[in-house]
């Protein structure tokens, strides 16, 4: 029986746009770019961030499928052609694509499985949303602009192994490009699962799985390749509701290999150690990145252990830190009630994703690229603090870090 899981499915500025492509070009292999001047903002200004900090994916989807290619940009546009800037939604196009990444089919067999997996044959280079490597972004009720689950890897098609490439996305009103910033589109396949399953007999990683699954559990994955982890186990990543009585795919992993995975990791600079690491891209990857991480902390800091992560009674995806638990200024708000840190909004109604960037990539990060987009508009990496960048003249009132005034 097959299940199918239903998922979401003429530059006038041309000077300006030159100079945002030299700065990029400069400072994109920078571990820390220096500061440099701002481009020349025009009436329009975007900024781009990714959903996660993160993405993960399988490479081979021929026995097992964890996680599928499927990678989340969105953008916030702000005009700031009158005195008082306005986050726009209408009468303008948002465009995207992935300079030196058109094509992701060659780089992994996940359209050669789509239908045993997903129910659904997918064209090439089409991902799970229905969107492609490059396309249109639609506006949100967030009052921001989206693109669900574009295809990328982590390789270029250059052959190049890169989980920080840049996505690229265009404002154009009445056929004229009106900005063009550069996010990053992170995205990793180091999924270690080889640390502790060995491939034996002549058999793959992935066998070693299934076959410990069947003893343990008494299923018979290993006929039903390809498999679906999330066609059992819950998954709002996915979508994926999972079969009642079944934990989820976040409980399930993180209780099941708690007990096994005390043993420690050397990360790269032989100063310190993540566990976590073992499953999460990873020790090439290292996609905790970012200001927290340059501060000394780690994982467990903000998520808690693999224990904690597990404990069944938690949400996946939903109960997550929040920054009001270590942060406590006066006069500041924080996420709002009920609603994660990526789809909260603060000043004037804009995401704070929009001056802080993406979850486990916040500015600035030791990850040159992420601050590339915060350099464009101000000249300086970090959090987005220069008023000028959205208010063509600068108000007169304080700031304010929250909703409204």
């Amino acid at each position: 029986m097959r299940t199918t899981i239903s998922f979401g499915k003429k530059l006038s500025s041309g000077l300006a746009t030159l100079f945002a492509v030299a700065t990029w070009m400069a400072v994109a292999t920078t571990a820390k770019p220096a500061a440099t001047a701002p481009v020349l903002l025009g009436d329009k200004v975007v900024i781009a961030y990714n959903d996660l900090g993160m993405h993960c994916m399988n490479q081979d989807f021929s026995e097992i499928c964890i996680l599928p290619p499927y990678n989340t940009m969105r953008a916030t546009v702000i005009d700031r052609s009158n005195e008082d800037p306005k986050i726009l939604t209408s009468g303008v196009t948002l465009q995207y694509s992935i300079p030196g990444n058109a094509v992701s089919h060659t780089k992994t067999n996940f359209w050669d499985y789509t239908y045993g997996l997903f129910g659904v044959q997918l064209p090439l280079d089409v991902g799970l949303a229905g969107n492609g490597l490059t396309g249109t972004m639609s506006v949100t009720p967030d009052r921001d602009w989206i693109a669900v689950g574009i295809p990328v890897t982590p390789v270029t098609d250059a052959g190049v192994d890169d989980p920080y490439q840049l996505a690229e996305v265009s404002v154009i009103q009445n056929g004229i490009v009106k900005d063009v910033t550069q996010a990053v589109i992170p995205v990793s396949w180091e999924i270690h699962c080889d640390n502790c399953h060995k491939a034996q007999n002549g058999e793959s990683v992935a066998m070693d799985i299934l076959r410990r699954h069947d003893r343990k559990h008494g299923t018979t994955l290993v006929d039903q390749k390809p498999v679906l982890c999330a066609k059992c186990h819950a998954d709002p990543a996915l979508g994926a509701p999972g079969e009642p009585g079944v934990s989820s795919m976040s409980s399930a992993m993180h209780s099941s290999h708690a007990k096994r995975l005390m043993k420690m990791v050397p990360s790269p600079n032989g100063k310190s150690v993540n566990v976590c690491y073992n499953c999460h891209p990873g020790n090439q990857t290292q996609c905790l990145r970012d200001v927290h991480y340059a501060k000394g902390m780690r994982c467990e800091s903000c998520h808690g252990d693999m224990r904690a992560v597990g404990n069944p009674n938690r949400h996946p995806w939903a109960d997550e830190p929040k920054c009001g638990s270590c942060h406590h200024v006066a006069g500041h708000e924080y996420e709002q009630t009920g609603k994660l840190y990526r789809d909260s909004v603060g000043h004037s109604g804009v995401k704070c994703v929009v001056c802080h960037n993406s979850p486990h990539a916040i500015v600035p990060t030791v990850t040159g690229r992420d601050n590339l987009q915060m350099i464009r508009v101000q000249g300086h990496a970090g959090t987005l603090d220069t008023c000028n960048v959205c208010h063509s003249r600068p108000p007169e009132e304080p700031f304010f870090h929250r909703r409204s005034s």
